[in-house]
């Protein structure tokens, strides 16, 4: 059927709230649906199918019962037809079912399993209905999460600077990573699902080992907050060089970054640079008088995680097993024991060299950093600001993460230079696609992109 490229395929005008993520399922997509969810600035989640013109679609959380605050990201589960995952400016995450309703009151929780900085409620309800699940991650907004390619495991990012992955149906937490300052806005996997790329408002992007659990690189040369990441499917692994050439090292992988600088920077991750071997990380430091010592990693074994959720598939059910990552024996990455910091959240970071050295403006740009650490002010960042430390515990306190595996000081890590950076828009850039013949953008203008590929 011939379509009319003069007109949109569909168009809808919201009153009193507005769009703000959407996600086509393309599991089910075909010539009889076209299965499309909106998130909404009030909470609200908008389901509908573009393939029935008369379908007025149904709406999620209408009433505002289920979470007031705004949608931040909505996803299709890999591979399923009806559920899909929800999160929100509140720090909640919510499985929902399409074809369950949503139920006339407020719905209440059991707390199924917890672990550090999450907690995983279960709806109790004697009949079928959304939402399925419920997490508690970090503290402040939820910004963003990912599904593995293999669609077992679940990155997310946090207003509190913390990249936590969990294996999405056991609700087990795989490991973390502590943003260098400030919040942490985009997270997107390698292809192969051995790495995790975040980006945020430390002006950096963090390339993290998800098998070895540390932090293998970071890249400067935004200097404002990189607002999306993407891995480039299609890049051909490349740098052999000719006759009588020094071969560089080969390219294992590319990505790329885009910032509020309005900047597009594309970034080259090097065999040589994954295999470096970081120094033993220092012993963590002891546990203050009158502090709880940390807690133990959580057990794959412990029995709150294998509790079974009704209404849940086959496919979801609880598991005690974790997936071998990459597929090879290597045990699963372990999760390093943190201090519980909840008491010391309205302390500030001490430091003995004076006030005056001590005040850092938030918005300052990492431009003066070189490869050697760039002095006192790379090795102390910022006091943390941003997501509020009640409910569940504050985010990690910089001045014990700072210098271990969960935030590397600048020096500990190699530090990549972009292999092109380029300002491409007048405000700043929000979305980034990689697709086989172009590169697509998306800015805070309306304007959506596409580019050819460099060279």
């Amino acid at each position: 059927q011939a379509l009319d490229l003069q007109r949109p395929i569909d168009k809808r005008v919201y009153k009193g709230t507005q769009p703000t993520c959407h996600d086509f399922n393309q599991f089910t997509a075909g010539t009889e649906t076209l299965a499309l969810l909106v998130g909404f600035s009030a909470g609200q989640v908008q389901y509908l199918d573009l393939a029935k013109k008369d379908s007025a679609g149904r709406l999620f959380n209408e009433e505002r019962l289920i979470d007031k605050s705004k949608v931040t990201l909505v996803k299709w589960l890999p591979d399923t037809e009806r559920l899909f995952l929800v999160s929100h400016a509140s720090g909640h995450l919510y499985l929902y079912d399409s074809e369950q309703p949503c139920g006339a009151t407020s719905p209440q929780y059991t707390l199924l399993t917890q672990g550090e900085g999450f907690r995983v409620f279960s709806c109790k309800s004697k009949t079928p209905r959304n939402p399925l699940l419920k997490w508690a991650v970090g503290s402040g907004p939820l910004n963003e999460f990912a599904f593995s390619p293999d669609g077992r495991s679940l990155a997310c990012v946090s207003q509190d600077g913390v990249l936590r992955v969990f294996h999405f149906s056991s609700m087990l937490l795989q490991g973390m990573m502590r943003s260098y300052f400030g919040g942490l806005l985009c997270v997107c996997w390698s292809p192969d699902g051995r790495y995790v790329v975040t980006g945020g408002e430390d002006d950096l992007v963090t390339v993290w080992s998800f098998a070895e659990g540390r932090v293998v690189a970071r890249g400067h040369g935004h200097k404002s907050w990189v607002n999306a990441v993407a891995f480039d499917p299609f890049a051909p692994p490349d740098g052999h060089g000719g006759d009588g050439a020094e071969e560089p090292p080969s390219v294992a992988y590319r990505f790329g970054s885009a910032g509020q600088d309005t900047q597009f920077c594309l970034w080259d991750l090097t065999e040589d640079v994954l295999e470096l071997r970081p120094p033993l990380p220092r012993s963590r430091p002891a546990a203050a008088p009158g502090e709880e010592p940390p807690p133990p990693p959580p057990s794959s074994s412990s029995s709150s995680s294998s509790s079974s959720v009704p209404g849940l598939p086959r496919s979801l059910s609880r598991s005690n097993s974790l997936p071998q990552p990459g597929g090879g024996p290597q045990t699963s990455p372990r999760v390093p024991p943190v201090l519980s910091v909840g008491r010391f959240a309205t302390l500030s970071l001490r430091d003995p060299r004076g006030a005056a050295e001590k005040e850092h403006k938030r918005y300052h740009s990492l431009g003066n950093i070189s490869r050697g650490g760039g002095g006192n002010n790379a090795e102390k960042p910022p006091p943390q600001t941003g997501g509020s430390s009640r409910g569940r515990g504050a985010s990690l306190d910089m001045a014990k993460v700072l210098g271990t595996a969960l935030c590397p000081r600048l020096h500990e890590v190699p530090l990549l230079e972009p292999l092109v950076c380029k300002k491409i828009a007048q405000e700043r850039l929000t979305v980034l696609l990689f697709l086989e013949d172009c590169i697509v953008t998306a800015c805070q203008e309306g304007l959506i992109c596409t580019w050819a590929r460099p060279g």
